[in-house]
């Protein structure tokens, strides 16, 4: 199964540690795919220590890198590299990339990387405050940074991110209906099956991360059903 296929994925933060049997939990969720993920105190030591618990899983990995410091390739199907669309700073929409690149003097696996669009829409979230993201946004103004990701730019991901909090399921609709060829991403408060079903019927893929840590596995399988 090919990342374009994907309808749930959960994503794991370097930072918070999973309860004992937590990680088998999530492996037999049924989650097309585990993403290593977060905004704050992402280094390669505790992503390289949470690479390792779940290397031995048979799920495709992601790296999603919160910027150019911590970024793993080895054992690594995709990276996904974000920029901002809704930020007021501009390195992170190229900045961060452009220095990405050149630490690596361009030796970079270029078939790995798959580009999404960000719109961060959670003012008092993690990404929301270092990103300077302008979040109040209305469905309108969503729809048209989505048509300039997804028709200008040509990104083939966007990915309509709350961050923490379940989003308006209006403005992912509004998402839904101007985006046309990239596959539409929504993140943020999924900790039911009604919630991941609503905003399921929007995007093609549902992103689940805090629920797992705030209320256990458990709750991952239902959002997996869900959606599936």
């Amino acid at each position: 199964m090919k990342w374009k296929d994907w309808v749930h994925v959960t994503k794991l933060d370097p930072d918070k540690q999973l309860k004992p049997g937590d990680i088998d939990a999530i492996a037999t969720s049924g989650t097309d795919a585990l993403m290593l993920s977060g905004t704050l105190n992402v280094t390669k030591e505790n992503l390289l220590a949470l690479q390792k618990q779940i290397a031995r899983y048979d799920l495709p990995l992601v790296m999603e890198p919160a910027g150019p410091e911590a970024v793993l390739i080895d054992g690594i199907e995709y990276v996904f590299v974000p920029s901002v669309m809704n930020t007021t700073d501009v390195q992170w929409i190229v900045g961060k990339h452009r220095y990405w690149v050149q630490q690596q003097d361009g030796n970079i696996p270029w078939d790995k990387v798959v580009p999404e669009a960000y719109i961060v829409l959670n003012p008092n979230s993690s990404v929301g405050r270092v990103t300077k993201a302008i979040c109040d946004l209305k469905p309108a103004e969503v729809a048209a940074y989505t048509a300039v990701a997804d028709r200008y730019f040509h990104f083939p991901i966007v990915y309509i991110e709350y961050s923490g909090t379940y989003g308006d399921p209006t403005v992912v609709k509004a998402a839904s209906e101007t985006v046309d060829h990239a596959i539409l991403y929504y993140g943020g408060g999924i900790n039911s099956a009604q919630k991941a079903a609503e905003m399921g019927k929007y995007a093609d893929t549902v992103v689940v991360g805090n629920a797992v840590y705030d209320q256990g596995a458990s709750v991952l399988k239902d959002t997996v059903d869900a959606v599936q």
